[in-house]
């Protein structure tokens, strides 16, 4: 049974109501696509913002001989996908190209082999544990399918390739040699719910992967450039996520790539900061006027109310991090330790950082700020800690921090 609605007829008629509106595009000839947008949704995996929705993309690939569905769509929006399938016609599935195991890829494959008895699902062997983990497909229906392996679909050829860690430890991209479209998944994806089945506004497509890749992608920072020299021979018309829209001008996403995922920072500082009573934003105020009088740029995120996706996304260059916060019982602002446990774990190339802030009567916010940042390779440079509001010392001790991060950023050669 697809999707939550259990009962035959009022799924029946469900189907009819999206057979006459059903959104089927075609890539190339034999290649659709059948997926569903997801218009409204605002939050993913209880995280990550969505400010411009999603899209789930599901691809229909009919050779001569036998037909692949690859990937599927989130459960929420099981009946779109079959709507889709049926109005394009689809009869027999022989298989199901499950390139990674997230629900919003997979929730509705146990339903499509409930729909198409025939059908096996194709995925890595550490996808088709999930898969099983997860309750969406039983041994009975699954195969493993091996990097660089090749499956004829008659005049179409299916060629996988593993990709562990991009972002989890089981995805495959998928080429299609005859129609030089890869099917990529999540990596060279992004959350934005658009009419656009390609990449038309660059500027608007840009913004949305860049986040998307500081989101998810950036741990993974080495894989990425990996798995960028291993597809970098095949011969690309199309690159086909599953997120967003579809790149039919392939170099742009992957220049975007390179220079993300590359070693290279800019000479940019980014401070996210919490001020109970003022002190902090004083210190943040007269910082951030401090670095761009010595031509730092600067993206400061007032931690109260800001958007985590931003911030996220401004770490994917800059090469320091400042963070600012009060001492609230004897440690740092719950605020301010979230942000540098998000920056930690998004492990971005960010070179150097430092905290600054306000104490009344002592604590050890900085020990516990700089340990929240122990899994990036940083150097820390010396924090400005005023006592009560800030005093002319404190000042001057912020001069001294924004000489020190415009001379590590000169002796990199990054100002």
């Amino acid at each position: 049974m697809i999707g939550p609605v259990r009962d035959a007829e009022p799924r029946k008629a469900i189907l009819r109501r999206w057979l006459s509106v059903a959104l089927i595009r075609e890539i190339r000839q034999g290649v659709q696509w059948v997926g569903a947008i997801d218009w409204d949704r605002r939050l993913f995996d209880a995280l990550i913002p969505l400010p411009k929705g999603t899209s789930y993309n599901s691809y229909i690939v009919s050779g001569s001989e036998k037909t692949a569905l690859i990937d599927a769509v989130d459960a929420t929006k099981a009946d779109v996908l079959l709507g889709n399938l049926e109005a394009l016609g689809t009869r027999k599935i022989d298989y199901i190209v499950s390139q990674h195991a997230e629900q919003d890829h997979s929730g509705t494959i146990k339903g499509l082999l409930d729909a198409y008895p025939e059908a096996k699902v194709l995925a890595s062997g550490r996808c088709l544990e999930l898969l099983q983990e997860f309750s969406l497909a039983t041994l009975d229906r699954v195969r493993e399918v091996k990097d660089g392996e090749k499956i004829s679909l008659g005049d179409k050829t299916l060629q996988f390739i593993h990709a562990p860690w991009v972002h989890w430890p089981d995805t495959i991209f998928t080429y299609l040699p005859e129609e030089k479209v890869l099917f990529t998944c999540d990596f060279l994806g992004s959350h934005l719910a658009t009419s656009d089945l390609y990449a038309t506004d660059e500027a608007t497509v840009y913004e949305s992967a860049k986040r998307y890749y500081a989101e998810i992608m950036m741990p993974f920072r080495q894989n990425i450039k990996r798995h960028l020299v291993r597809i970098s021979d095949l011969k690309i018309d199309v690159i086909a996520p599953s997120h967003g829209p579809l790149y039919d001008r392939p170099q742009f996403i992957l220049d975007a790539y390179r220079d993300w995922s590359s070693d290279d920072v800019k000479n940019e500082v980014v401070i996210p900061y919490v001020s109970m009573h003022g002190a902090t934003r004083i210190m943040v105020d007269y910082l951030v006027d401090a670095l761009i009088a010595r031509g730092v740029a600067v993206k400061r995120f007032d931690l109260t109310a800001y958007d985590s996706g931003e911030l996220a996304e401004a770490l994917v260059d800059a090469a320091t991090v400042v963070i600012g916060t009060p001492t609230i019982l004897a440690g740092a602002h719950p605020l301010a330790l979230y942000a540098s446990i998000l920056a930690n774990a998004l492990r971005p190339k960010t070179r150097f950082a430092s905290v600054i802030g306000s104490f009344g009567w002592g604590g050890k916010m900085v020990e516990q700020i700089a340990a929240a940042l122990s899994g990036l390779k940083l150097k820390l440079l010396e924090p400005v800690v005023a006592k009560g509001h800030p005093k002319e010392a404190d000042f001057r001790a912020l001069d001294r921090l924004a000489d020190e991060i415009l001379a590590a950023h000169r002796e990199m050669k990054i100002a």
